[in-house]
């Protein structure tokens, strides 16, 4: 059932965190040549490496649409429930629904979906059926879903530790392509009656080139209540690096929603920028209006956009010359993170669609 006129957090609902439990992760079987390739096998083969690892802790959902279901039940097996709901992309973050609880219910929020930016700025066109997934799965799983449809917003743009404080980045909620008709503290506000959020924390900027505006699931995420990983380096030279001074300048002088000053772990960013090469361009085909990548581009690569499932944490890992920087975030998390299993994921695939493993999983909160 759509609850047009409700307000999430009048009826006693709010976001959990994401590291609390799950009952399952939604994700989208990735087809699109844009982002995927004409043979899109290595990126099917790091969506279903994630299926694997959370189908040992929790539920696994996948939408496909008809002509790629058979396919997609096929390469996962019993490591996932494969719905027939069509999607013009695989970004389940932003796609699918934003759930809530008020801890014995669990209702879905739709929010509008406009590829990143619209008319401004958007990725690609056509993204109607991205737009209809979040309102056709909570129909698949007979959860009602509060209507904010007009109110342009991506899962990847937002973090809650579940306790009333969201991180946002004002780069992307503030960009001319999502909701110029709101001012901030509009903005703010439909948030906290969605959210059941009390304090908005908005961080400056996200990941150097990230085409998301810089979605803060990118820079920045709880870890728990009142600890966060920030996306960091040293190099003075590197334009992350002013971008991440400035969040670590603002998350050291804010309180979160309960007053608490908050811990900040630095979690550095690959130690040799991530770039698009040659042979990647060979495999991707762009329609008319979309986004398009060229050799020697700098992917917003970040170990940040890591996922917190049952008893474990996926790590992107991007290989080659960073494996020694993949080690360090790997090291880095297990410290943080002891009573969980930190898993690394071979995620270049994925980087080079645009997002990584945070950017398409979507957790299904246990009530």
């Amino acid at each position: 059932m759509i609850l047009n006129q409700s307000k999430p957090s009048a009826d006693g609902f709010y976001m959990p965190a994401e590291y609390a439990m799950h009952e399952g992760t939604l994700l989208v079987w990735p087809v699109r040549p844009g982002s995927w390739g004409r043979d899109p096998e290595s990126a099917q083969d790091a969506f279903c490496a994630i299926a694997k690892a959370l189908s040992e802790h929790e539920k696994v959902w996948f939408l496909a649409d008809s002509e790629h279901l058979q396919e997609a039940r096929e390469r996962l097996r019993d490591m996932a429930e494969v719905v027939e709901i069509p999607t013009d992309d695989a970004w389940a973050r932003d796609i699918g629904p934003t759930f809530v609880t008020n801890g014995t219910e669990i209702r879905g929020i739709n929010w509008k979906f406009n590829a990143w930016g619209g008319d401004v700025d958007g990725l690609y066109m056509s993204f109607d059926k991205d737009d209809a997934a979040a309102v056709a799965f909570c129909e698949h799983v007979k959860k009602d879903v509060y209507d904010f449809g007009d109110f342009v917003l991506e899962g990847g743009s937002i973090h809650t530790d579940g306790e009333g404080t969201l991180l946002v980045t004002e780069t992307c909620l503030l960009s001319k392509g999502r909701n110029p008709q709101l001012k901030r503290e509009e903005i703010e506000e439909r948030l906290k009656d969605a959210l059941g959020i009390k304090k908005v924390l908005w961080l400056p900027f996200g990941i150097y080139n990230d085409e998301t505006n810089e979605h803060v699931d990118n820079v920045c995420a709880f870890i728990a209540p009142g600890e966060v990983v920030l996306a960091w380096t040293d190099d003075k030279e590197d334009p992350q690096y002013a971008m991440s001074l400035a969040d670590l300048d603002y998350l050291t002088s804010v309180t979160d929603a309960k007053g608490r000053r908050l811990k900040v772990h630095k979690l550095p960013i690959p130690d040799h920028p991530v770039l698009v090469k040659e042979q990647d361009l060979e495999n991707l085909v762009f329609e008319e209006g979309e986004d398009n990548r060229e050799a020697g581009e700098r992917l917003a690569a970040s170990y940040v956009n890591f996922y917190f499932g049952n008893g474990v944490v996926l790590v992107p890992q991007f290989g080659g010359e960073n494996r020694k920087s993949d080690e360090r975030a790997l090291r880095i998390l297990k410290d943080l993170c002891p009573d969980r299993e930190v898993l690394g994921i071979d995620s270049m695939a994925i980087l080079l669609g645009g997002g990584n493993i945070h950017c398409i999983t979507q957790q299904v909160p246990r009530p």
